[in-house]
């Protein structure tokens, strides 16, 4: 009825959640306007698993985009992480520090920085400059 009225060809196609959110737009949890919306071509997949490795939280409503599915921009950011989590020790790794030694107990990626458990029983958070890996 609508195609006769406006004496044209009307064409309906289903998009995605994404596409949907894409189209519409808006601003993100993190505060910028959406990437999908921004710059963002094609939606790469997404897992928990990407989550879990930028040390997230895996609540789903924590790390949903407002389509409701993974945030995007966990896909482009993986590249990052794994660059800078290869310069930190891993967790329970012996390392010396100018406080002595200790064992790693937390990373922070971003930050570069990691918390270390002295033998003497304190705790310090010291650059990744500051740390020999044993």
């Amino acid at each position: 009825m609508l195609a006769s009225q406006l004496r044209t060809r009307i064409e309906m196609r289903q998009i995605g959640v994404r596409d949907e959110a894409k189209i519409v737009g808006g601003i993100g949890p993190c505060g910028r306007e959406l990437c999908c919306a921004t710059f963002l071509r094609n939606f790469d997949l997404v897992s928990i698993r990407m989550a879990k490795e930028q040390s997230l939280p895996v609540n789903p409503e924590k790390i949903s985009g407002l389509c409701g599915r993974l945030m995007c921009c966990l896909t482009f950011e993986m590249e990052t992480y794994q660059e800078l989590k290869e310069e930190l020790p891993r967790v329970g790794k012996r390392v010396m520090t100018k406080y002595g030694e200790g064992k790693v107990i937390r990373c922070n990626i971003l930050l570069q920085t990691v918390t270390v458990e002295l033998e003497g029983g304190g705790v310090i958070t010291v650059g990744i400059n500051e740390v020999q890996r044993k």
